[in-house]
């Protein structure tokens, strides 16, 4: 593949099989390539409407051999249709400050995602992280890149979330937020914000990853409406009969 804004060759490598952290039974693998210094915001950008994810300075996405289930989605946020449940989470959360940071890892926030993991992911592969893996996390490959920070009224950091700017929307690349604080649904909280910034700065979409049908784990990403999902013929809406499924939509090929 040649990269658009230059003329050299861009390598792409491929992972070897491992189990699927969202499907039981499964195995996945991933196509990859480097972020290199002075390319990143423009490849991120190219990549990610093609349906990559940016994880510190790579970028990657799904290439299963027999699954197709993982679908890149995003949200309009032009036409978003909020549920009585999803303005109530924006009103519970109205006293919160928010203030997007450059790209810096603070101990501060280090406290808080170890908090977050201890509490959500003890089990995970992010357990046990170090502050120069989670400097690594925020910064590395990070180009139009910011820590969105939002704080209550004394001042307290409750939640963060790394994102993203592309040139028609923001790219969620990884929140985290009080865990004593659940109640509060700060991590939806956390995605409506972010629409509600895209609006606010002219943008058209919000960037969710990848929606799994038939994964628990990411069945919450259906509840926005409208959705948008990356099929190989492009970008189309979910329909009400995928978003209501139990079971993985185009699962094997």
């Amino acid at each position: 593949m040649t990269h658009p804004f230059t003329t050299k060759q861009l390598p792409f490598f491929l992972t070897a099989p491992a189990p699927c952290p969202y499907l039981a039974d499964r195995l996945e693998r991933k196509v990859f390539t480097k972020i290199e210094a002075g390319e990143g915001a423009a490849l991120n950008d190219a990549l990610t409407h093609v349906g990559f994810r940016r994880s510190q300075s790579i970028l990657y996405r799904p290439a299963c051999e027999r699954c197709a289930a993982c679908k890149s989605a995003r949200v309009p946020v032009g036409e978003v249709q909020l549920t009585r449940t999803q303005r109530r989470t924006l009103k519970r959360n109205a006293h919160l400050t928010r203030t997007p940071a450059p790209a810096e890892a603070s101990p501060e926030q280090y406290a808080l995602l170890t908090r977050y993991l201890d509490a959500r992911h003890g089990d995970g592969d992010m357990a046990g992280m170090d502050f120069f893996e989670f400097a690594s996390m925020v910064e590395d490959g990070a180009q139009r890149t910011d820590v969105v920070e939002y704080r209550d009224e004394d001042g307290f950091l409750v939640a963060a979330a790394l994102v993203d700017e592309l040139s028609d929307g923001y790219s969620m690349v990884y929140s985290f937020f009080d865990p004593d604080l659940e109640a509060s649904s700060l991590g939806n909280f956390m995605i409506l914000d972010q629409i509600r910034r895209a609006q606010e700065d002219g943008l058209d979409y919000v960037y969710l990853g990848y929606w799994v049908p038939g994964s628990a784990k990411m069945h919450y990403k259906a509840r926005y409406r409208p959705l948008e999902i990356l099929d190989p013929t492009g970008w189309r809406r979910l329909t009400e009969e995928e978003r209501q499924a139990k079971t993985s939509y185009g699962a094997l090929r």
